[in-house]
């Protein structure tokens, strides 16, 4: 996230002016209502590498989960639906994402959630995990995504699991062989509209 690249979604502070939408969106099976604004990653919808993502991620009720590079919080917000006895920790560098995150939570009525700003998993580090799951952003170079598959190795208890979701012709086959190498082991979890979601397991 170097100062010469152009401002993406994962710059610390946006500078594109902030307009605003309001969504309903459906993650699995429940509706939820949304602010989103410019200059978060894809603030007009549920990006479908997300939405896929989101239909496969296997969550426990008690769980405890990370959504590492959280956006506006699509996949903390369905996880914590989906863990009402356990808790969710949504992390983006992006200040104007956490503000929404936790709006959006809030708009939900999700209290078993907390949203923090900063660099990768530093935010939670010391906590041991059930699960990590991201949509890194692939924009940011292999580099900043494979350490962000090195950190959520570190977060993970045994037997937690990682999901990542990449596009295929943006590279997915070699984030799975990182996967693989930092884990030991990968699944293909599922394929969808050129889109695909891995699972490194502990």
């Amino acid at each position: 996230m170097s100062s010469q690249r152009p401002e993406h979604y994962f710059s610390r502070e946006p500078k594109a002016e902030p307009r605003r939408r309001t969504l309903t969106v459906r993650l699995r099976g429940r509706e939820f209502s949304i602010a989103t604004e410019s200059g978060v990653f894809s603030g007009a919808r549920v990006d479908p590498g997300t939405a896929l993502l989101i239909d496969v991620m296997d969550i426990g009720p008690g769980d405890t989960v990370l959504d590492l590079g959280c956006g506006w919080g699509a996949i903390g917000l369905a996880a914590a639906a989906m863990a009402p006895e356990g808790h969710v920790y949504l992390v983006d560098p992006n200040e104007r994402a956490v503000a929404l995150a936790k709006e959006n939570a809030a708009r939900n009525g999700l209290s078993n959630v907390t949203v923090l700003q900063g660099e990768g998993t530093e935010p939670v580090r010391g906590l041991a995990l059930d699960m990590v799951a991201t949509n890194p952003p692939i924009r940011a170079g292999n580099a900043a995504v494979f350490s962000m598959i090195e950190q959520a190795r570190e977060c993970l208890k045994p037997g937690g699991r990682f999901y990542l979701v990449a596009r295929t012709k943006q590279g997915a086959k070699t984030i799975a062989q990182k996967v693989r190498q930092v884990f030991g082991n990968v699944t293909e979890v599922a394929k969808r509209g050129g889109y695909r979601v891995y699972m490194g397991r502990v």
